[in-house]
């Protein structure tokens, strides 16, 4: 193995919904390493501001509008970056939403929804873009899944039923297309600082901190919450070919919250 081989030169990469967040993370870092970039939102407003956040860092990424839980909407999508930058190499499944609301008080309908976005779209986009991955010889799809693929928790019933389909689609994309060279892992992020968490990390009026962060840098053996700088070295490996032979695996970036048991009170 060569360094060379964790370069992404002249690759393709489509990641969706990175307007911010986890998803700009890695596409700031496939773009780094080499390769051009390709977003979605299914919001004009976001799309101007994705454009603009990937100017500030210096890339031309190249976005677009598109609902990825629309099979017709992606097909286009897929087509566009086909005939403006090139057959898609590498793809992270990124976008996804989440509905904090206990099972037994939850509608069918708002379960749908997150399971919609959180594991049908990664269906849609994913068999969107393998037929070209097949007639290049090599593919890398990535699927961002979640420690709730592994764990359930209270009123998060939908979120978890969809990462944990989710980490079965990733299998199963490797069983099915692995002979063509295409290699789907995902990857499971522990608890991120982000400005959607912000709110679970801020101070109360006494200076101590808010029950739920302490609940997690407790639980973590890294005793801090993640970065989004955190996922990029895990995304940039997967999607290179440093990790040819690396194939329906979930790589949990957790600070280690999967393997311990939690402190004795």
């Amino acid at each position: 193995m060569k360094m060379s081989d964790f370069r992404l030169d002249g690759k393709v990469a489509l990641v969706t919904g990175a307007t911010y967040g986890i998803g700009f993370a890695i596409a700031c870092a496939f773009a780094e390493a080499g390769a051009k970039i390709a977003f979605n939102t299914h919001s004009p407003a976001h799309l101007e501001e994705g454009i603009e956040n990937y100017k500030a860092q210096g890339i031309d990424a190249h976005g677009y509008l598109c609902d990825v839980t629309d099979e017709n909407q992606v097909a286009e999508m897929v087509k566009k970056i086909e005939e403006e930058i090139g057959t898609v190499d590498i793809l992270v499944n990124n976008a996804g939403i989440i509905k904090r609301i206990p099972m037994a008080e939850m509608d069918a309908a708002e379960f749908r929804r997150v399971v919609d976005v959180d594991l049908n779209a990664p269906f849609i986009v994913s068999k969107a873009v393998i037929p070209g991955m097949i007639e290049k010889g090599h593919g890398k799809i990535i699927n961002i899944c979640s420690m709730m693929s592994e764990l359930g928790r209270e009123t998060v019933s939908a979120y978890a039923a969809a990462k944990g389909g989710l980490k079965m689609l990733t299998r199963n994309i490797c069983s099915e297309y692995g002979q063509y060279n295409i290699q789907c892992n995902g990857i499971g992020p522990g608890y991120i600082a982000t400005p959607q968490t912000a709110p679970l990390r801020e101070k109360q009026p006494d200076g101590s901190r808010h029950p739920f962060d302490q609940f997690i840098v407790g639980r973590t053996p890294a005793a801090r919450w993640g970065s989004t700088e955190d996922l990029t070295g895990p995304a940039v490996f997967l999607a290179s070919d440093a990790s040819n032979f690396v194939n329906g695996h979930i790589l949990y970036v957790d600070g280690g919250i999967l393997a311990y048991i939690g402190k004795q009170p």
